[in-house]
């Protein structure tokens, strides 16, 4: 078995190499009506006794995985916002208080949302948990992972952009089905957003309610989508992601994080980040100077204390004919400057070696420039945050380097076409230095894997995709179900990063096997059944590296046993077997665990 999943293996990194093109599925079902399930179906059904618990789901509470954050609505009062919780079903013998809120959005009136941290677990062991008292009260469970540990083996699922259709259905119970151990959200949950005025709150709990059958019991680490945002100026509601973020906490402050849009949770053999693809509404504030001639004769940055200096809109469209402006007249360097046209930014900036620190980036079509959304993901909170948390990493605890985001930074369907290249520009050249394994993303309603491959500026000044062994695999998996309907204009002819994909709706599964390699699914819905239908062997990035160094060493252990026969050392050639067996006694027992 292993020696096939090895040459399975084999074939998969030849083809990365060489960047060959994938596959891209004839595949067409017949799918269910991308309408959303009538609120009085059994799947949004209310439990039954007065003020009840409803819309229970947890999440990990802490940084690695012995805590969890229960959260649930009741109705008509408060109610207790007590979790009773112990070893066995019926005896609880712990008990953990919580807050409760609740909040207006336009004329809907939210019911009393509890949230309770239950933290100094015990690790891999199954808790029994009851909320609500007397005859309304409600009884779950959930499952503490393993132990921060490299060859910690565990289960994840994958879902994104889920709604509450029929479809979305299928996709929650098939994925219940794979005994994924924790979800992997990739934002865009509910969909209410396409309802409006009162209907928005009401399809929250709707939505709640549906995802309880799983979510009650296996924690979900949420990431938050566009639709999320919620902004809706003639409601009144202009503030983004405010159901969202009373609904679903996050443990961003373990993690050191400034926001819960973005954190990081450490778990078994696993550290996962979640970015927020939607970071403007997060962003600093630019100090900027609109200009009232196109190039004025002087200009002090450095007295107005400005970052950038925008130019009036003209019609230029040939960078190769664009003048060069004056100069600041304080410090003699050139400022940003920045022409409107139309729905475009279109940006220059002039000198490699301007010190103001630019708050853009030019992209390139031909000799037309595009405004970067980069102002609104460079030198912000997100930003700084993650700079250090990669810098936390520990690979030989957590070797497997998981991040989910919701714009996917590789896409090749017409359908939201390079909306993640802003975060790509930034943080790419992040992800290769730091090998993360593989990056999930929804937003595309499609399934789409890539090939390990990076498109950052090189030494030579070269820019274009190209296979690249430390990067990630970026794969999206928008293709949950929602009432938007699946995407499934692609690009033509399939773009040499992308590996497979296929406009169905489906979920995945990523089973971490030891620190060496995993296996991972994409399950297709057919008709109401599950086919696993895009199946490889993940490397681990980290461990992939000490492979290459153990063949090296092995090499050089053969060339050393014959120089010490010739000439006999006996110190160094000890030192070096240690070191040998040490490297080799690890792998070897990443290949055991992995049969």
């Amino acid at each position: 078995m292993f020696v096939q999943l090895l040459l399975l293996s084999s074939i998969l990194l030849t083809c990365i190499s060489s960047g060959n093109a994938g596959v891209t599925s004839a595949f067409i079902r017949n799918e269910w009506p991308s309408v959303d399930i009538p609120l009085d179906n059994e799947v949004f059904a209310v439990p039954k006794g007065y003020n009840a618990p409803q819309q229970v789901h947890i999440t990990q509470g802490d940084y690695d995985g012995k805590g969890v954050i229960i959260s649930w609505v009741t109705a008509n009062e408060p109610g207790s916002n007590k979790v009773r919780y112990g070893l066995s079903e019926g005896n609880y013998d712990f008990t953990a208080e919580g807050t409760v809120q609740n909040y207006t959005f336009y004329n809907y009136k939210s019911g009393y949302i509890h949230q309770c941290l239950v933290d100094g677990l015990q690790y891999d062991t199954k808790y029994y948990y009851e909320i609500g008292h007397g005859d309304s009260s409600r009884k779950f469970w959930f499952q503490t992972p393993p132990k921060i540990d490299p060859d910690a083996s565990y289960k994840f699922g994958i879902i994104g952009d889920l709604g509450q259709t029929y479809n979305s259905l299928s996709t929650l119970e098939h994925c219940m089905q794979t005994g994924a151990q924790t979800i992997l959200f990739v934002g865009d949950l509910s969909y209410a957003d396409r309802y409006d005025n009162h209907d928005v709150g009401v399809r929250w709990d709707s939505w709640g309610r549906f995802v309880e059958r799983s979510a009650a019991y296996q924690p979900w680490i949420w990431s938050a989508g566009n639709h999320e945002i919620e902004y809706f100026p003639h409601m009144g509601e202009v503030i983004p992601f405010r159901n969202y973020l009373h609904r679903y906490p996050t443990p961003y402050p373990a993690s050191k994080s400034s926001s819960p849009l973005w954190y990081a949770v450490r778990r078994a053999s696993a550290h996962i980040i979640v970015l927020s693809s939607y970071s403007p509404f997060e962003k600093e504030k630019l100090r900027a100077m609109y200009l009232n001639s196109i190039f004025p004769s002087k200009l002090n940055l450095c007295q107005c204390n400005i970052d950038i200096a925008i130019m009036p809109a003209i019609n230029v469209m040939d960078l190769d004919g664009i003048m060069e402006p004056s100069r600041c007249s304080s410090c003699m360097e050139l400022p940003l400057l920045v022409h409107k046209k139309k729905e475009y930014n279109v940006i220059y900036q002039l000198d490699p070696g301007f010190k103001h620190p630019p708050m853009f980036e030019i992209l390139l079509y031909g000799k037309f420039a595009y405004l970067s959304h980069i102002m609104a993901v460079k030198y912000t909170p997100q930003w700084k945050w993650l700079e250090q948390e990669l810098k936390k990493v520990d690979r030989e605890k957590t070797p497997w380097l998981i991040v989910l985001m919701h714009a996917p930074i590789y896409n090749s369907n017409d359908a939201h076409f390079m909306e993640g290249e802003s975060m790509r520009v930034v943080f790419e050249s992040w992800f290769c230095h730091y090998k993360v394994d593989v990056i999930f993303a929804g937003h595309v309603h499609a399934y789409e894997r890539s090939y390990r491959i990076s498109n950052i500026m090189r030494s030579n000044g070269s820019s274009n995709i190209v296979p690249d062994k430390s990067a990630p695999v970026y794969i999206t998996v928008g293709d949950g179900g929602n009432q938007e309907g699946l995407a499934n204009r692609f690009r033509d002819p399939q773009p040499d990063y992308s590996a497979f994909r296929e406009a169905s709706y489906g979920h995945s599964t990523l089973e971490i096997k030891n620190r060496t390699h995993a296996f991972y699914h994409w399950n297709r819905n057919d008709d109401g059944k599950r086919v696993p239908t895009d199946t490889f062997v993940l490397h681990n990035q980290y461990w992939r590296r000490i492979y290459e160094a153990c063949d090296l060493l092995s090499q050089g252990k053969q060339s050393q046993k014959k120089k010490t026969e010739e000439k006999p050392s006996s110190f160094s050639h000890n030192q070096f077997e240690q070191q040998t067996t040490k490297i080799v006694n690890l792998l070897s027992q990443g290949r055991q665990a992995f049969e």
